[in-house]
């Protein structure tokens, strides 16, 4: 089992924007092979800051998720919408 916990933070005045756009990834990505959990939070104390948290069955099916075209249409538009590269860290299940 593979963690993904993704954040990102919007540039100001676009926060919105970002949001609808990772929101958007949501629905399609929970219809892939290999998804387990895929939840999109933002901050309570801050509408600019977003975390992806996602459970994946296997690293292929999460490198599948990373080479789709919809992951790739977003993280086009990461420069744009964020006022930094977002912060992603992987675990591994123990136990």
């Amino acid at each position: 089992m593979i963690v993904v916990v993704a954040t990102f933070r919007a540039r100001e005045g676009r926060e919105q924007e970002l949001r609808s756009t990772l929101q958007g990834l949501v629905p399609v990505t929970r219809e892939e092979p290999g998804f387990v959990q895929y939840d999109l939070h933002v901050a309570e104390d801050d509408p600019a800051s977003f975390l992806f948290y996602e459970r994946w069955e296997s690293d292929e099916a999460l490198q599948e998720h990373l080479s789709s075209p919809h992951i790739g249409s977003v993280f086009a538009l990461v420069g744009e919408l964020c006022d930094e590269p977002p912060s992603i860290a992987r675990y591994t299940l123990l136990g």
